[in-house]
Formats: C-alpha cells, sequence, structure tokens
C-alpha cells in the first residue's frame, strides 16, 4: 500500500527559551534535582529545535523568560488555543503557577481580545493536557488537570472533548502519551499502556488506524513530538517511529533535547501552538 500523501501547512508557534532552565526540585518521575543541568548545552538544543520549525516555514514567537519559574521553557503547558481563542493554563503545582499570567498577558500583549482570552477555573495545563484535532479536543486527566477543566474548554472552544485517563506516572501529561499526526485527518499516535482500559477502548474507536508505539519509544518520550501535517519533529532516541513513520508518508526529524528531558520535557513541551 503506498503511503499517504503528505503536505504540511504554515503552523505559528510560542517558545520560550531555556535561559534559566534548571531542575531545582521534583513534580514528575523524570525530575531528579541531584543530575546538573548543563545550560548552555539546553540552549543550543532550544535554539536548534527553533531553527528547525524556522527553516520549515513555520513562524517561531518568543515570551520573555523569568529567572524564577525555570521550567518556562516548556510553553505548551501555559495555554491552549484554538481558532484564535485561548484558554489559559491553571497549574497543579505552585512552582509553576505564576507561568500562566506571564501566558496570558503575552497573549494581551499581543493582539488578541480580552473576550478570546479566558482565565480557567479549573486546573489544566495548557496543550500538556489538550491536543486538538479536526473534530474532538483529547483532554488527558489523573495526573494534571482536573476533569472539570473538560468542560469547561468544551464551553468555550464549542468543541467535542473526549477525556482520557492517564495511570502511567511516566506518562503525566497526554503529550507524553500522544501525539496528533494530522489534525486535518484526526490522525494519532499513541502509547496504550499510558491509559486506564475504558480510554485505551475509546481511542481505538476514535482512531482505529492509529500508529501504536512501542514501550521503548514511549519511554524516549517519542510521543512528545510536534507534527505540521508532513514533518513530524521528535526525539531523536525513538528510533522505533522513525519507519512507521515513513510508511505513513510523514517526514520524521530526529531532534535532541536531552538536557530538557531532565524536566521531564521534549520537542512538544517546548511548543505552543498559535491556531488561527
Amino acid at each position: 500500500m503506498r503511503p499517504t500523501p503528505r503536505t504540511s501547512s504554515p503552523r505559528r508557534y510560542l517558545m520560550c527559551p531555556p535561559t534559566h532552565f534548571t531542575v531545582t526540585y521534583s513534580i514528575n518521575p523524570w525530575m531528579d534535582p541531584t543530575k546538573p543541568v548543563d545550560l548552555p548545552l539546553a540552549l543550543a538544543q532550544w535554539e536548534d529545535l527553533r531553527d528547525r520549525y524556522r527553516s520549515l516555514g513555520h513562524t517561531v514567537e518568543l515570551l520573555e523568560p523569568d529567572p524564577a519559574l525555570p521550567d518556562m521553557v516548556f510553553a505548551a503547558n501555559g495555554a491552549t488555543v484554538v481558532e484564535g481563542r485561548v484558554l489559559g493554563a491553571k497549574f497543579a503545582h505552585p512552582e509553576r503557577a505564576r507561568e500562566a499570567d506571564a501566558h496570558v498577558s503575552w497573549f494581551r500583549r499581543n493582539g488578541w481580545a480580552d473576550d478570546d482570552v479566558r482565565v480557567p477555573e479549573h486546573v489544566n495545563e495548557g496543550e500538556g493536557d489538550f491536543a486538538v484535532t479536526a473534530s474532538w479536543i483529547l483532554a488527558g486527566r489523573g495526573f494534571r488537570s482536573s476533569p472539570l477543566s473538560h468542560d469547561e474548554a468544551q464551553e468555550f472552544f464549542g468543541r467535542p472533548v473526549i477525556g482520557l485517563e492517564l495511570v502511567d506516572p511516566r506518562y503525566y501529561h497526554l503529550d507524553t502519551a500522544l501525539c496528533v499526526l494530522d489534525d486535518a485527518r484526526d490522525e494519532v499516535m499513541y502509547y496504550p499502556d499510558a491509559f486506564s482500559p475504558g480510554s485505551r477502548a475509546v481511542l481505538a474507536r476514535l482512531f482505529p488506524d492509529a500508529l501504536i508505539a512501542t514501550g521503548e519509544d514511549a519511554a524516549a518520550l517519542g510521543l512528545n513530538a510536534v507534527s505540521d501535517g508532513r514533518h513530524v519533529l521528535l526525539p531523536q532516541a525513538a528510533v522505533g517511529l522513525f519507519e512507521p513513520l515513513r510508511a505513513r508518508g510523514f517526514e520524521p526529524v530526529g531532534m535532541d533535547l536531552g538536557e530538557l528531558l531532565k524536566g521531564g520535557g521534549s520537542v512538544k513541551c517546548c511548543t505552543q501552538e498559535l491556531r488561527p
């Protein structure tokens, strides 16, 4: 069978340089404060990701880092943008709480109307737990985001929200266990064992042709990836995903974000999509 023809579309992303990135606390199983961060290497790896987006024709907007907020580099967690409307974040852990205000302020300074920016009532961690396709918003819960945030997102965006229960602490956000490969075609890849039995059944029903990741590739955070519909930027250590992606017509682009992995994030965690 021939691979599906793929076309990329220009995207607009929000990123934050890891100027102050460090691991001084632990709020997920990947974080170990006893392991030092090589900050110049972290910055070089992040710059490589930023430059790769630009080389593919995408726009990258920048959020100013705050020295008191070392996790701001994980910009995906700060908001979810659908059709130009912004649902802000409300973080589960106090260490990251002030990031939410920084994101909302950025949107308001950069042309978004007040009516299109919502400060949430319930805990959600942005695109960490919300993934957007043409038909649905997939919404993770179990470790960070509140189930109540799912109703809030559905009312605000006017799109069906599908709740998915995460059960493995290593995959504490949806974007560590599932990636949208082609949003227009509702095409995803995911790691089944990260989800409860009921959520696995829902995913199998919604996405019968999904690319299923192995435990080894999931453990390399291979699903913490970003796709523009053709190019899939993902951790280079997730070697088992490259050929299956090519077989479906995608072009995998391996990235080394090993220093940022010390904070529990990779390509997607660093990338918030500004959907027009």
